[in-house]
C-alpha cells in the first residue's frame, strides 16, 4: 500500500509540470505475444507521421517511448501508464489495443494531467470515463450499424450473432441486432465467447443448428479472427450458403494472404482499407510499409496511429509545448482533416471520430492480390453506442 500511495503521489504531482523542450508521448500497445503485428503497426503509424512531418513540433522535438502490453491485462496497463507518467515524465499517452486496458488507464489522466489519444481501443464507453480521452480509432457500434441494411439488401435476414464476450463485442452485438432488426431481419440467436477462445467448431454447429441464413461476427484482430474465418469455411458453412457478415476486423489486411478463398466474397463494413483509392493514402501506406519494414504487414491499427500523432502534434501546438491536459483536448474537439481513410472530425461533444464507414467485399485486385474492395460508402458516421 505504502508504494502504490508513493506512486500516486507522483502522478499527482505532475500537475504543474512547465515547459520541456522535448515532449514525450508515451504509447502503450502489444509489441510482442500473439498481437504483436498490431502494436508493429501503432508503431508504423506514428512514425510515418514524423517521417512525413518531422520530430519537432512548435519547436519542440517529440520523443516516443514505448511501452509493450502483449495481451489485455488491465492491472498491467495502469502500472505501465503510471510508469510513462511518474518516471519518463509524458505528456501525452497514445495507443492501447484493448478497451479493458484503456478503462484502466482512464482514472490516472485527471491527477496526471494527460491526454489519452486512442489508437485502437473500440468500446464507446471509454470516452465517459474521463474527459481527457480523446478517439482517433473507431466504435464498434460505428463500423457495424451499416451492415444490417447490407445484410437485407443481399437476401439474408436470419441470423446468428457470434461475438467475443467483452465491451467491443457486447458493443457491435448490440448495434447488429438493432441495425438488423430496422431493415427487416432478426438475429435468432447470440452466442457470446471468453476472449482466450481458439477452437470454433462448436460454434459453428450452433450457427448450423440454428438454420440460420448469416452469421455477424466481432473478435479482435489477430489469430482469433484468422482462425474464425477459416472454421466458418473449413466447417463447410460457407459452401453451404451461409453469409458471413462482420465490421472489418475480421478481414485485417495482413491475414488476407493466409485466407485467401475461405474469405473470397466475405461482406464486411470498416473505417479504413490499406487499398483505399486516395493520394494521401498512397503517401501513407509508403511510409508505414517503410516503417514496418514489409508490406503485407500493415493493417488498420496504422491508420489510428498516424491520425492520433496527427491529433498529438494540435495539441502541442495548442500548449505551446506546456503541460495542460484539458486545454489540450479542449483545442482539438471540432477539429478536422483529411485523413488517409477519407474526411475525419473529432465530435466536439463526444471526443469520438467522425468518419466514413465504408462497405467491402474480399476480392482479388488487378495483380491478384486479396484486398478490402470497397464498394459502397456511409459518409459522416457517428459512434452510436455512447450512453449519457
Amino acid at each position: 500500500m505504502r508504494a502504490g500511495a508513493l506512486a500516486l503521489a507522483g502522478v499527482c504531482g505532475l500537475g504543474g509540470s512547465a515547459f520541456a523542450d522535448t515532449i514525450k508521448v508515451g504509447i502503450i500497445g502489444p509489441f510482442s505475444g500473439p498481437f504483436a503485428l498490431q502494436g508493429k503497426n501503432f508503431q508504423a503509424g506514428a512514425e510515418a507521421w514524423l517521417a512525413q512531418n518531422g520530430k519537432t513540433v512548435a519547436g519542440h522535438d517529440i520523443e516516443l517511448v514505448y511501452r509493450d502490453l502483449p495481451t489485455a491485462n488491465p492491472q498491467q496497463a495502469r502500472a505501465l501508464a503510471q510508469e510513462l507518467i511518474v518516471r519518463d515524465k509524458v505528456q501525452y499517452l497514445g495507443g492501447v489495443y484493448f478497451t479493458p486496458d484503456a478503462m484502466a488507464i482512464t482514472p490516472l489522466l485527471k491527477q496526471g494531467n494527460v491526454p489519452l489519444v486512442i489508437f485502437n481501443a473500440a468500446t464507446s464507453a471509454i470516452m465517459t470515463s474521463s474527459p481527457l480521452a480523446v478517439r482517433t480509432s473507431f466504435t464498434l457500434s460505428q463500423t457495424t450499424t451499416p451492415l444490417g441494411k447490407a445484410a437485407v439488401e443481399r437476401g439474408v435476414k436470419k441470423f446468428v450473432s457470434v461475438v467475443t464476450d467483452y465491451g467491443p463485442g457486447v458493443d457491435a452485438e448490440a448495434a447488429f441486432k438493432k441495425a438488423i432488426t430496422a431493415a427487416g431481419g432478426e438475429v435468432v440467436e447470440s452466442i457470446r465467447m471468453p476472449l482466450n477462445t481458439t477452437e470454433f467448431s462448436p460454434i459453428m454447429q450452433r450457427v448450423r443448428d440454428a438454420g440460420a441464413e448469416g452469421v455477424f461476427a466481432f473478435l479482435p484482430s489477430g489469430p482469433p479472427t484468422l482462425g474464425f474465418v477459416k472454421a466458418f469455411s473449413d466447417t463447410g458453412l460457407k459452401k453451404a450458403g451461409v453469409k458471413l457478415f462482420a465490421p472489418g476486423d475480421l478481414t485485417q489486411e495482413s491475414d488476407l494472404p493466409a485466407l485467401g478463398e475461405a474469405a473470397d466474397g466475405l461482406i464486411t463494413s470498416f473505417h479504413y482499407a490499406v487499398s483505399h483509392d486516395s493520394e494521401i493514402n498512397k503517401r501513407f501506406v509508403a511510409a508505414a510499409d517503410k516503417a514496418i519494414g514489409a508490406p503485407d504487414l500493415l493493417s488498420f491499427p496504422a491508420v489510428g496511429a498516424y491520425d492520433g500523432m496527427f491529433v498529438i502534434a494540435k495539441m502541442i501546438a495548442a500548449t505551446g509545448g506546456k503541460q495542460d491536459a484539458e486545454k489540450a483536448v479542449e483545442a482539438v474537439k471540432g477539429l478536422a482533416w483529411e485523413s488517409p481513410r477519407g474526411p475525419v472530425k473529432i465530435d466536439p461533444e463526444t471526443r469520438h471520430i467522425t468518419q466514413t464507414i465504408y462497405l467491402r467485399e474480399v476480392a482479388k485486385d488487378a495483380q491478384g492480390r486479396w484486398i478490402n474492395k470497397e464498394i459502397a460508402s456511409v459518409p459522416d458516421q457517428k459512434d452510436s453506442g455512447l450512453t449519457k
